[in-house]
């Protein structure tokens, strides 16, 4: 009977090979797009998060309020909620409200803020005599922010990779509200209509994909720290 049981499982997800292949594609989609502009956004937010903190190089408390404070705000933001609240302008930008290119800007911009607050806190871990010894020499505020990039470099693969699976999570979240991907494929086969193979085969796919990222990002970060 279990082995009934596994061949039909099996024979039903062969069926929909696939709508879970393009669930992948879909996924994969989202997460490229949201991971490339969160990196970008939030890193640059997460760096004038750092040089308009106390003692910085551009030590400003107005600005750093400021920044701070829509910072903290869109991180407690609830992703579906914000998926919702967006779509008016997702459709008016792209002229869709549902799936995976929309539901990226909305995973972009909930990832932009998360991964800002783990930039700063990787600068604020470099030590402070490299600062000083770097304006000593009377190095260029760019320079300056090279070098503290650099130093960084190996907390930020680790919190690039933190950004990764958290989107990941998201880009599952999604696909309650027509984001599209494999939480979308789980919802409409595993939830709706019943059929617990496919919930179960795509939270073991989702698993994968999370440990394959860490791994990843832990040998990375291993290789590039020079402590």
């Amino acid at each position: 009977m279990l082995a009934m049981t596994f061949n039909d499982a099996t024979a039903r997800l062969w069926e929909l090979h696939k709508e879970i292949w393009q669930a992948t594609i879909d996924t994969f989609v989202m997460m490229g797009i949201a991971t490339t502009a969160a990196i970008i956004i939030g890193g640059l937010f997460g760096i004038f998060l750092f040089l308009f903190s106390d003692k910085q190089l551009l030590q400003n408390k107005s600005l750093y309020a400021l920044l701070g404070g829509i910072t903290n705000f869109m991180r407690a933001f609830p992703f579906v909620i914000l998926m919702i609240a967006m779509s008016p302008f997702t459709k008016s930008l792209i002229g869709t409200s549902i799936g995976p290119v929309a539901a990226s800007l909305v995973l972009a911009l909930a990832g932009s803020f998360y991964f800002a607050r783990l930039v700063e806190q990787n600068l604020r871990e470099v030590p402070r005599g490299i600062i000083e010894a770097t304006e000593s020499m009377g190095a260029s505020p760019l320079t300056i922010i090279k070098v503290l990039l650099t130093e960084a470099r190996s907390g930020l693969v680790l919190s690039v990779t933190i950004l990764c699976i958290s989107l990941l999570s998201y880009s599952a979240a999604a696909g309650m509200i027509g984001g599209g991907g494999l939480g979308d494929l789980a919802i409409r086969y595993g939830y709706y209509r019943y059929q617990t193979e496919v919930m179960i085969f795509i939270v073991i796919m989702l698993s994968v994909m999370v440990i394959a990222i860490q791994g990843i990002g832990n040998l990375l970060a291993a290789k590039l720290d020079k402590r």
